[in-house]
């Protein structure tokens, strides 16, 4: 849990951890490193990802831009999905916001 405390994992991250530490995968550093968990907060790698999917879903982010933050949320699923769950998704959150001129 001091990973997530550190935010090197997400809550989601955190319980694929300890179901592996559960099943004899090791301690929790080792199982983050066999089974490759990270959490991916490199803010080049979001923005690629929310430009994809802003593209992918331009009706819903146009409602974004349009000030229905409601609609976030699909967008912010469909970059948790894009990013295989690895986002934090406060940080998406905020990175999308932004980028659609809502932050």
């Amino acid at each position: 849990m001091a990973l997530v405390a550190k935010g090197e994992l997400t809550d989601k991250l955190a319980r694929q951890v300890v179901e592996g530490v559960i099943a004899g995968e090791g301690k929790p550093a080792e199982v983050v490193e066999k089974r490759g968990i990270k959490v991916v907060s490199d803010d080049g790698a979001l923005m690629a990802a929310i430009e994809k999917v802003c593209a992918e879903q331009a009706d819903t982010a146009e409602k974004v831009r349009g000030g229905h933050l409601p609609a976030a949320g699909a967008l912010i699923g469909a970059v948790m999905k894009e990013t295989k769950g690895q986002a934090d998704a406060a940080k998406v959150r905020e990175l999308l916001l932004k980028h659609l001129g809502q932050g």
